[in-house]
């Protein structure tokens, strides 16, 4: 007895610290608990109430779409509509739940059974290898936290979801997630990743959709469809396998369910569509004052006609240019812009931002002068050697044809002919026509203005021609028809831009005549597709640019080429490269309009011997000195003092008034019909 009692007393101290110690962790694990509260509570108190995680992130997203809806470019972060839990459809749901946090609707907001297997892994791997966060930790730490995997990090986040947990419904949760979680391409949330992936809402998703979207999440960039197609649809497969295996879906339903079948959104247009998208996208700043909101901003660029004007450029420019184009509609619609040969490597845009000397091509503002002068297509004028102060401007062939109706001398593109009706009408109303059309840069008065000397822009030059197209009214370029919410609530709708008459039809149809004759039989005959064409080309000096402008059926395109250095290069008159260019893209652009004749039929010039004016050899806008050389430039350009702009008169209706006063046609001429130029 003695003896147990001994026995007895010496194993009580073991049975005692045992105790102890089950105590000791009860109140640690008690004190946890309170200190684990403490800080939940404290975290509940610092999270932003429901509403105000609803707001919209900053960042607007603005998509641009082509005229047939496409879209062509998204700018900043993608934030779709936001859609309630009531909304979101339970295919989308259930998706989300099943491959990212299957115990969902049991946890508190951590799910111990994921965090033993997230820790076991780290002791394992001797790195976070598994993330085991549920969705509400998903939510905290995408909302406050950041993604570094380290466990003073883990630590907040399972503090904020619980304190999320206690301050919110599973579906406030749920709800939370589904707008704000990252689906890779920039979009965050499930409309926006709708939008982008598939081109419709989130509230219409299908269940092979939403199984494409809810597989992003692991991995946005590796299983993106527009990335990777294969990687996508073989993830959105496992994802409906979950959705099986959690119960979520039957066996019979899941078999129905074919990824691979998926419409897919067209994938935007990369490169040149980007020179008409940034010249468009500035513009929003004086259209609309919505800054917030998601955007849809509607353009009139037609993608064929584009696809079509970069494979023209890319074809023709002579190797070492660059190329622009712009195609304006009989409305003033900019269909087509290209202002490079390549934006991946410059994505500076020659056809809206470049200024270049345009060669002959200005020739149209010194003939519409003479016509409303009172000058007609078949009036006589002398091709000959002259001089204006000091100025002796040279013939590309440096020959002279002597007595030759208007017609012809604009269809050879006879520059001494020019000159003379530049000394004629008066280098500033060749420039007061030039600005009544439309051209923004400075414009000298010098005699040699005639030639082209003053630089421009393509859009300018283009829109010149599509007013003499349009009978001579004004035509305002224009590339945004609409913007509108994402809702469909529209804030902006391009209105017609006021138009004025600037020139008499008559004078615009006889310019029309001239330039008729210019592409049938003269320097742009290169431009010829099978329909009526009016255009001209023009060269500068020695080859250092070269440009063909003209319409046809309501479609006004101007082409330019060259070198940014400005150095001379082989084959780029007009009347080639960019003539042949202008055609390539012209031919379809034009393809589906029905055929418009102009108002007069085409006439033929005389016939010059020694003229090639089919491929405009040497430039028909070639200065030449009293050699016959090719000047590099022009002496007056490179003394600014020599040479004074005007400066732009403002197109009020004042300026309009004083700009259009057309002077009576002039009736004295001699008995054999010539008008002797002065």
């Amino acid at each position: 007895m003695a003896r147990a009692r001994k026995i007895s007393k010496e194993r009580r101290p073991m049975g005692t610290w045992i105790l102890r110690i089950i105590k000791a962790g009860v109140i640690a694990a008690l004190l946890g608990v309170m200190v684990l509260g403490i800080f939940v509570a404290i975290a509940r108190g610092e999270i932003d109430s429901f509403e105000d995680l609803k707001a919209s992130p900053n960042g607007q997203m603005i998509r641009v779409r082509a005229a047939d809806g496409t879209v062509i470019q998204s700018l900043g972060p993608s934030f779709g509509r936001w859609l309630s839990i009531d909304q979101l459809p339970s295919e989308m749901k259930g998706a989300m739940v099943a491959v990212e946090d299957r115990r969902y609707y049991m946890h508190p907001g951590v799910d111990p059974i994921g965090i033993t297997r997230s820790f076991y892994a780290r002791a394992v791997e001797g790195r976070w290898t598994q993330g085991g966060s549920t969705i509400t930790q998903q939510l905290a730490r995408n909302i406050y936290l950041n993604s570094n995997k380290e466990f003073g990090r883990k630590i907040r986040e399972v503090i904020l979801a619980l304190a999320m947990e206690t301050k919110f419904s599973k579906d406030q949760i749920l709800e939370l997630y589904l707008n704000k979680v990252y689906f890779g391409g920039g979009a965050y949330g499930v409309d926006a990743a709708s939008r982008k992936f598939f081109d419709h809402g989130a509230e219409d998703l299908s269940l092979a959709e939403a199984a494409i979207i809810a597989g992003l999440v692991k991995a946005p960039s590796h299983y993106s469809p527009t990335a990777d197609a294969q990687a996508a649809i073989d993830r959105a497969t496992v994802v409906v396998g979950v959705m099986q295996d959690a119960g979520m879906i039957s066996a019979a339903e899941a078999a129905e369910v074919k990824p691979a079948d998926v419409k897919m959104a067209k994938q935007q247009p990369q490169d040149s569509v980007r020179y008409f998208t940034d010249w468009v996208l500035p513009q929003l700043d004086g259209l609309i004052d919505e800054t917030e909101k998601p955007i849809d901003v509607w353009t009139t660029l037609d993608l064929r006609m584009q696809r079509a004007a970069t494979a023209a450029i890319a074809a023709n420019a002579p190797r070492g240019a660059q190329g622009a184009l712009v195609s304006i509609d009989r409305d003033g619609a900019v269909k087509a812009m290209v202002g490079g040969t390549d934006y991946v490597t410059s994505n500076y845009n020659r056809a809206v931002t470049a200024v270049r000397q345009p060669g002959s091509a200005w020739k149209l503002f010194v003939y519409l002068a003479a016509l409303e002068a009172g000058f007609r297509p078949e009036d006589m004028v002398e091709d000959k050697p002259v001089e204006i102060e000091g100025w002796q401007p040279k013939n590309s062939n440096g020959q002279y044809a002597g007595e030759i109706s208007l017609r012809t001398a604009f269809a050879y593109s006879k520059n001494t002919v020019a000159a003379q009706l530049g000394q004629e009408v008066g280098t500033s109303s060749i420039a007061n026509m030039a600005r009544r059309f439309g051209i923004t840069t400075p414009i000298n008065t010098q005699p040699s203005m005639v030639l082209g000397t003053s630089e421009t822009r393509v859009i300018d030059m283009t829109q010149a021609f599509a007013s003499v197209g349009s009978n001579g009214r004004s035509i305002t370029p224009y590339g945004i028809s609409k913007v509108t919410t994402i809702d469909g609530e529209i804030l902006y709708t391009a209105k017609p831009a006021r138009s004025v008459q600037l020139v008499e039809d008559w004078v615009a149809a006889a310019m029309t005549d001239l330039m008729q004759t210019a592409v049938a039989t003269g320097t742009g005959r290169a431009a010829n597709i099978g329909r009526p064409v009016a255009g001209k080309t023009g060269t500068t000096s020695s080859n250092k640019d070269g440009w063909f402008l003209g319409f046809s059926s309501g479609l006004t395109t101007g082409v330019w080429m060259g070198r940014d250095d400005a150095r001379a290069i082989g084959g780029l008159e007009g009347g080639r490269a960019p003539a042949q260019a202008w055609a390539a893209y012209m031919r379809v652009a034009v393809s589906d309009r029905p055929v418009e004749n102009f108002a007069t039929e085409v006439t033929f010039p005389e016939q010059l011997e020694g003229e090639d004016f089919l491929l405009g050899e040497g430039g028909e806008g070639l200065l030449l000195d009293e050699n016959g050389m090719p000047i590099e430039g022009d002496p007056a350009l490179d003394d600014p003092g020599a040479m004074p702009a005007t400066d732009p008169e403002p197109l009020d209706d004042a300026f309009i008034e004083r700009a259009i006063g057309r002077r009576e046609p002039r009736s004295s001429r001699d008995e054999e019909g010539v008008r002797e130029p002065q």
